[in-house]
């Protein structure tokens, strides 16, 4: 968690100096950010409560209304109260104000036209994504909505690419760990039969964020064997792996088989549990060196 907080306090931290809310006037103007604000909404409304933008910009009332009395002094807002309950004291722009919040707009656009115009396209498509990303996360902390989906082209690539991401962050494996991925799946994508084996990927808000293969095994018999099971670290904890595992199942079920199998090496709780849960039992294991480690390589069975 503290490296999460260091990580959020560092974004604010470069992103304030960015757009230059630190200096004494925003956009060389004599107002604060929060005063920016503040116009803001009230020209947005068109004519704006003054508890309503208290309570939407969560300032203190006093505060408020210091800025809203500067605003009156400079000739930006006029206050009255409502004719249907004096009670409620509203705020709209004057004709200066609707001029200053203008032109304070269009410094704005200009500002962030400067930030944007140095990115080539690509990079300026994702910085905006990850701002929506960060706007949505925040305004709805609940778990988010994930999926489940058949493969689609383009899929066999990321799942080579991030088993060897992970793996070599992870377990330290080098890149003839991907390169194996990567020919499990170009197999699949070059011959697999439809008809007994199959792909799946996960989804988090839109974006893959796991994976898992049922194949036919290279033994005698008919029997399916599961494959390159992967869960993004920012998607566990939502129930994905165990329903990879549980498709994966079902369809190995309707396809006739009887019995699947799985090859992983020891040391990787997370997947040992979904598998001890889906009812595989240990079958075999011995010690190999393999991706430049030595790992306890394991096969593990089920009886569908």
């Amino acid at each position: 968690m503290n490296d999460r907080i260091d990580a959020v306090r560092r974004f604010n931290r470069r992103y304030t100096e960015l757009i230059g809310v630190l200096n004494e006037g925003l956009l060389s103007s004599p107002y604060t950010l929060t005063e920016v604000r503040v116009l803001f909404e009230i020209a947005h409304a068109g004519e704006a409560e003054a508890a309503g933008l208290r309570e939407r910009l969560r300032l203190d009332a006093g505060y408020l209304s210091r800025i809203l009395a500067r605003f009156e002094s400079d000739g930006l807002v006029d206050r009255h109260r409502s004719d249907a309950d004096a009670r409620r004291q509203l705020v709209r722009l004057t004709a200066e104000g609707s001029a200053v919040f203008a032109d304070l707009d269009a410094r704005s656009d200009d500002q962030i036209r400067r930030l944007l115009e140095p990115l080539p396209e690509g990079r300026r498509d994702r910085l905006v994504e990850a701002m929506e990303t960060i706007e949505r996360t925040l305004d709805d902390p609940s778990p988010a909505a994930w999926s489940l989906r058949p493969l689609r082209p383009g899929d066999l690539g990321w799942v080579a690419s991030r088993n060897g991401v992970w793996y070599a962050a992870n377990r330290g494996y080098d890149s003839s760990y991907e390169a194996l991925c990567a020919e499990i799946a170009a197999g699949y994508g070059r011959d697999h039969d439809p008809e007994c084996e199959n792909g799946w990927i996960a989804e988090l808000d839109g974006r893959p964020v796991g994976a898992i293969f049922c194949m036919r095994a290279a033994r005698e018999g008919f029997v399916a064997q599961l494959r390159l099971l992967l869960v993004e670290p920012e998607a566990r904890g939502l129930g994905i792996g165990r329903a990879l595992v549980g498709t994966c199942l079902d369809f190995a079920r309707n396809a006739g088989y009887k019995e699947m199998v799985l090859w992983t090496v020891d040391g990787l709780p997370a997947s040992r549990h979904l598998y001890v849960k889906a009812g595989f039992t240990l079958e075999s294991e011995r010690p190999e060196h393999k991706w430049g480690k030595d790992v306890l390589a394991q096969w593990w069975h089920l009886t569908l």
